[in-house]
Parts: structure tokens; C-alpha cells; sequence
């Protein structure tokens, strides 16, 4: 309902009262992770990060810039600075309600509430007088993302040159700075490089055209959130973000590193230019042979004349980078003497890197010939065209009726999960020939007829006497193929929980395409009343061969509420069908990773420069860390991995509600957290493991508030608590 605020403060309430409630210190950790994102710990804990800022700031107040405007403040830190500096008036505003009150209470502590005053509200919504009494001459601001402009710093910084901020000082003028307005940030440089990466590839793009013996046709075309076309209106995040230093699997350099664009945050002109400008073409020369998967964006953040920030993924810093995924493209292969164009603007306060393609040497030689009457095609008049000209070689295609599907990245990413899908065809197979084996190979031999007579006498199934079907519920989230696989497996009635329209005309046409009878494949959310009530029989008098569940999150937590869902699942299946998984295996290891403990807590006061910060915003750590990738996690191993906990949705009597665990380690050292991973057992003998290289899944993990030394030998026990669908993890001393 979007009243994130209020949730969270009654989520605290009710851990404080007490403390062992265990689903309530669930939801308060889901809501702390929205209320005050990870990156505020990651940020703080940047020491160089806060000295440069501390440093150009103490640098303009010592020039005369006494009165500052902080635009989103976060903890005050940057408002802190100013004031330490010698700033005589210093103003912060801050939007989030929650962030707002935690840098009331920060400013406290640091004893500087007198000289900082703090206003919940938009830079935007700034008057003078009514909530500051005069222009500013300096305004300091950090309101950038991996996309630079995603935070809306143009916007603000437009408004503030005209409404709160001071006049510039123009070139050759002297004088006392405090005359004159100035921003820090000063100025920004956007650079672009072209990569080569599988992973980034398999979470953007569906780069296989049969799942499981389905084929997916060519009219339905998958797209992933991160792409825009050039005429889209919507003011959607046009990229990802990725740490493209520890993305698993590596990436390859497929251009040398451009400059994409220039800002210079101190003329109000050039800001609004920035926003309203059209897009403009870049031309990159391709330096290494490969596949094109994205364009990875990052830039240089120029505080002053002398201070800087970069956010290159070469750089060790607190900053991921910005992941424009090629799409749409007809081959994306690309070599050296070939070029990757692009288009480049910012749009809707989003820098948009639009039109990613790649132009051949030998589609460019063809063109160069169509311009070889004008002597200047090369010239700069006619770059742009020439551009064009290529891209429209490149990217035109025949006139043919296509459905868009957008994807979330996870489910682009299970979609090319090819060891999930053959496992679930296989696991089926074997419970429905359980079932009725004799009816099954009837039944699949009818689909082989039908399928062999779809182009001929266009006779259908149902013209033949079939047996009573299979019912088949998939009740997964998002976008599911499962239902068509099962259709597969002979006189199966399938039925899936896909809500978006989009997503059920992909599963038609992908159900068409297969030579699918209409009848196979059904929307359950079409049969049923409410969503809530979407665990039912499928007709008063039958029951389900198979439900499909959801177990574990994307982000690797187990679903809310799924041992509540298995239960009334297993009412509702006929005798010898099988909820899917039937049971799930937890696995942990023990690791020492600073990169854990740096991501979950503010490190003390030294990080933030002696300023009092971290009990305030460490009030809203969270105990697990989630959207891991295990493979590229900086960690040094101190434990082999271990079973933890057996969940089994069949069986429940098998489940414990409590368990301890003896772990051997293997490695001495600082045990800093126990990241946790899973197998989905389908049976007894098709496991699909949530840490493997194909996974959609990402792993999480528990990180310890006081780490553990442990030497070689020794056994630490870990007590792991079931309760509903909550697990947690505590090391037992």
C-alpha cells in the first residue's frame, strides 16, 4: 500500500515488545532493507569517499561559502562537514521520513543540532524566506546514482540556481566566494565501455530457442525492464546495476573506454539544455572480438578543480556501475575493424543509452560505396546520417505481427535455465506415468498424432475419445513455461497463475506454436474469485496430479508462507500426486568476508571521520544479506558446506522446528557471516541446486554481529530455528 514508514516503525515496535517474535522481525528486516538501502552502509564506510567530499567542502567554506544548503541528506554527514568547516548557516533537507528522523538524532549526538537545520521535504518545495531566509552561496549534494542523473540531480540543481542558490561567479571575477553560488559536485564525466558477459547476457537476453523440447517462436520477442526503445514515453529506469568487478563469470573488453557525455552542474543553462537536448550518436571502434552484451557506464565526479570521485569498475570504491543489456539485435557478434553506435541523452531525468548496435565492416563498406559521389561523406555534417544509413542495414526485418514480452531479469534468467526445466519435464514425467502409465503413453502417442496432422487434415485432439486428464496447477511466480512443458507429457490439463496480459498471450503463442490443442493450457486466475483463495480444486469433484510451488525467493530467501500454502496443497491432491518441490535441503558454510560485514554495518566512527553516525543508522541493519552471488563474493571459506535444514512439504512430520549443527573447520580465521544456498529436491533423485551456474536464484546470507575466531580443528555448533517459514541462523557459544 506504499506506507513503508508506518510499517516499519509498528514491524519495531513489536520486536521490541518482543524480541523472539519472530515473524515480526522478519517483516521488519524486509522493510528496514527498503527504508534505508544497503548502499547507505556501503557509502559510509567508504573512508576515501568521505575525504574527498570533507575536503572540497572544507576547502569552499574556507573560501568564503558560509551559507549551505545540503539537498538529500541522508544522515547529515555532508551538513556535518560544512559545519566543522566553519560554515555559519548550514540548511539539509531530506525527503525520506525515516532518513529525516535518523539525521535529527545523528546531528544530535555530534552536538551540531544548533547550527544545522534540518527540513523533511524536496529540495523542490524550498521557499525563501518561509524555510530558509537567504540564497546559499555553496550547495553541496551526492543525489547521483550508477546512472548519474537517476536521482534527479539536474531537477534539483536547475531549481536551486534559480530559487536558493547564489548568482555564479563569471570567469576573471575576483572577490569573496560568499558573494557568488557554487555546487559541489562541479562537474561530471560520463565514460562507456562495450563488454562481453555471460551473465549479464542470461538475466537480459533469451538466448535459446527450445526449453525442454518447446520451441519458442520468433513472433514473441522477450525483452528484459533495462530496455527502452528510442520513442518509449515512460520515465522507467533505463539500466541495471551491476559491481561489474565481482560479477560472476568475469567480462571482456570489447571497446576502449569513451566519453559519453559532459555536465557542468554550474551553469543553469547547460543543465536545462541536458534535460531537453535530443539524443546524439557515438561511434566506438570494437578493439577485441566477442560477444556484445551491453554497454557498462560509469563516470568521474569533479568536486572542485582539485577533488574528484570516479566510479570505474577499476576503482575499489562503494559504487556499482550503470548496465545498458544490448537487445533486439540480429547478430551480436562483433569484431575488431566493426563498431558499436549508440544514441545517448538524458531523458525523463535518466541518462538513456538507446539504439545499442553494431555495424559490420562489410555492411559499412556497402554503404561507403552509396557516398562515394559526395567527397565529404565523412565530414561531421554527415556523420549522423552515415550512422543511420548503417543501422537501418543493420536492424531492418520483414514485416512480420511480433508480441513483446517484458521480463523481469530473473526470469529471463530462468528461462535460460535449462537443468531447471529438463528436471521439472523429467520429475513430471515420472509422477504422472506413476499415475496411470498406461493412460500417459496413450495419451502422448494422441499428442504425436495430432501434432504430425496439425498442418494436414487440421482433425484435432479432442475428435478422439480421450481418457480424463491430469491436472496440472503452477502457482510459481512471474512468467512460467512449466505448464507447456507439461503439456508435453500426455492428456495433461495445465493451468497456470501468470497475471499480466502480455504474459499469457507469450504463453499462447508459444502454446500455438507447439501445436498445442486451446484446451491444453488454461489461466487459473481466470476460474477463481480471488487471488488469495488461488489454492483450490480444480473442478468440486477432482483434484490435482501436480502443484507447482514457489519455495525460494530470487533473492534466496525461502517464500513467506510456504509451509502454510504445502499444507492446504496436500488436501488437494489426488492419491499419489506430488507437490513440486517435495522437499527442500537448506546448505551453509562458514566464511570470513569483509565485504559482509562492511555492506551490513557502519564500520565505527573512524569511517565517517570521527563524526558519531554509525548507532544511529546501524539501528537498521539486518542480520541477512540477500541477492549474494556466492561464486564472486570476496570470501575466504573456513568450513566445507553443510546440511542445515531439511524442509519437506510432503512429509511434514519429517520437519524439526529446531536443530543444531556441528561444523568442522577447515581453515582458521574470523568466521563473519554463513552464507545459505539450497536444493530444490523434486524427488529423490532430480535436485536443482540454487548456488549452481545456471541458477536464477542469488544466495544469502547471515551475518554475525561479533565475529568468531576459530582455528584449524575445531567444531563450532550453529543452532538453526524453523518456525512457519521463517529460518534463523545463530552460531551456539
Amino acid at each position: 500500500m506504499g506506507f513503508r514508514d508506518e510499517a516499519a516503525g509498528y514491524f519495531h515496535k513489536a520486536v521490541k515488545l518482543n524480541p523472539d517474535f519472530s515473524d515480526a522481525k522478519e517483516n521488519f528486516y524486509r522493510v528496514a532493507n527498503w527504508l534505508v538501502e544497503r548502499w547507505h552502509f556501503i557509502m559510509l564506510n567508504d573512508t576515501k569517499r568521505n575525504r574527498v567530499y570533507n575536503a572540497a567542502i572544507q576547502k569552499a567554506v574556507h573560501l568564503g561559502s558560509k551559507s549551505v544548503l545540503d539537498i538529500g541528506a541522508g544522515t547529515g554527514i555532508l551538513s556535518m562537514f560544512a559545519k566543522k568547516a566553519g560554515a555559519h548557516s548550514v540548511y539539509a533537507c531530506e525527503l525520506s521520513k525515516t532518513m529525516y528522523e535518523l539525521a535529527c538524532d545523528v546531528v544530535a549526538a555530534n552536538k551540531m543540532e544548533t547550527g544545522i537545520k534540518l527540513l523533511h521535504m524536496k529540495s523542490l518545495d524550498i521557499e525563501i524566506p518561509k524555510h530558509i531566509p537567504e540564497r546559499v552561496s555553496l550547495v553541496v549534494t551526492e543525489t547521483v546514482d550508477a546512472g548519474l542523473f537517476g536521482e534527479g540531480i539536474v531537477e534539483s540543481l536547475i531549481h536551486a540556481w534559480e530559487h536558493l542558490l547564489l548568482q555564479p561567479k563569471t570567469k576573471g571575477e575576483g572577490g569573496n566566494c560568499g558573494k557568488y553560488g557554487k555546487v559541489i559536485p562541479a562537474s561530471a564525466v560520463i565514460f562507456g565501455m562495450a563488454v562481453e558477459c555471460a551473465e549479464i547476457r542470461r538475466h537480459h537476453r533469451v538466448a535459446i530457442k527450445d526449453i525442454a523440447g518447446i520451441h519458442l517462436p520468433t513472433t514473441v520477442k522477450f525483452q528484459s525492464p533495462a530496455y527502452t526503445s528510442i520513442d518509449t514515453e515512460e520515465a522507467i529506469e533505463p539500466y541495471t546495476t551491476e559491481k561489474i568487478s565481482r560479477i560472476p563469470g568475469g567480462y571482456l573488453p570489447l571497446t576502449e573506454c569513451f566519453e559519453i557525455m559532459k555536465v557542468d552542474f554550474s551553469n543553469l543553462q547547460e543543465l536545462k539544455n541536458i534535460a531537453t537536448e535530443k539524443p546524439h550518436p557515438i561511434r566506438v571502434p570494437a578493439v577485441k572480438e566477442g560477444m556484445l552484451d551491453a554497454v557498462v557506464v560509469w563516470f568521474v565526479l569533479q568536486l572542485d578543480d582539485e577533488h574528484s570521485l570516479s566510479t570505474s569498475p577499476s576503482e575499489e570504491t562503494c559504487w556499482e556501475q550503470a548496465v545498458y543489456p544490448a537487445q533486439a539485435l540480429t547478430d551480436y557478434w562483433i569484431k575488431p575493424g566493426d563498431h558499436v553506435t549508440m544514441e545517448a541523452s538524458c531523458q525523463d531525468c535518466y541518462l538513456r543509452i538507446q539504439s545499442i548496435n553494431i555495424l559490420s565492416l562489410e555492411h559499412e563498406m556497402e554503404v561507403v560505396k552509396n557516398f562515394t559521389k559526395s567527397k565529404d561523406f565523412l565530414s561531421l555534417g554527415n556523420e549522423a546520417e552515415l550512422c543511420s544509413a548503417l543501422a537501418n542495414l543493420q536492424t531492418s526485418k520483414p514485416d512480420v505481427v511480433e508480441q513483446t514480452c517484458v521480463l523481469e531479469s530473473t526470469e529471463i534468467a530462468l528461462l535460460n535455465n535449462i537443468p531447471y526445466h529438463e528436471g521439472f519435464k523429467t520429475a513430471m514425467r515420472k509422477v504422472l506415468s506413476s499415475l496411470a502409465p498406461e493412460k500417459l503413453c496413450q495419451a502422448m502417442d494422441t499428442h504425436c498424432q495430432h501434432t504430425e496432422m496439425s498442418s494436414g487434415s487440421g482433425q484435432s485432439n479432442t475428435e478422439l475419445s480421450a481418457p480424463d486428464p491430469f491436472y496440472v496447477l503452477d502457482v510459481s511466480e512471474g512468467f512460467s513455461i512449466l505448464p507447456i512443458i507439461a503439456g508435453t507429457l500426455g492428456q495433461v490439463k495445465s493451468f497456470s497463475s501468470v497475471e499480466k496480459d502480455q504474459h499469457r498471450i507469450a504463453l499462447d503463442l508459444i502454446s500455438e506454436a507447439n501445436h498445442f490443442p486451446k484446451e491444453t493450457l488454461e489461466f487459473w486466475l481466470r476460474h477463481v474469485e480471488e487471488e488469495a483463495a488461488v489454492l483450490q480444486r480444480p473442478k468440486s469433484d477432482k483434484l490435482w496430479s501436480i502443484i507447482i510451488l514457489d519455495v525460494i525467493e530470487p533473492s534466496g530467501l525461502i517464500q513467506q508462507e510456504i509451509m502454510e500454502k504445502a499444507a492446504i496443497s496436500r488436501c488437494l491432491l489426488q492419491s499419489g500426486g506430488k507437490i513440486f518441490p517435495q522437499y527442500v535441503l537448506m546448505f551453509g558454510m562458514l566464511v570470513e568476508s569483509q565485504t559482509l560485514v562492511e555492506e551490513n554495518a557502519v564500520q565505527g566512527a573512524e569511517r565517517t571521520l570521527g563524526l558519531n553516525i554509525a548507532p544511529f543508522i546501524n539501528q537498521f541493519q539486518v542480520p541477512i544479506r540477500v541477492f549474494l552471488d556466492l561464486s564472486s563474493l570476496p570470501c575466504t571459506p573456513l568450513s566445507q558446506p553443510v546440511e542445515l535444514l531439511r524442509l519437506d512439504l510432503m512429509t511434514p512430520y519429517l520437519n524439526t522446528s529446531n536443530r543444531e549443527v556441528k561444523v568442522h573447520i577447515c581453515r582458521s580465521g574470523r568466521v563473519t557471516a554463513v552464507p545459505f544456498w539450497f536444493h530444490m529436491c523434486l524427488d529423490e533423485e532430480i535436485r536443482l541446486d540454487t548456488s549452481g551456474e545456471a541458477s536464477h536464484w542469488k544466495q544469502a546470507a547471515v551475518v554475525l554481529d561479533n565475529p568468531i575466531q576459530v582455528e584449524v580443528g575445531e567444531e563450532l555448533v550453529l543452532n538453526v530455528q524453523h518456525h512457519k517459514s521463517n529460518v534463523s541462523i545463530t552460531v551456539k557459544q
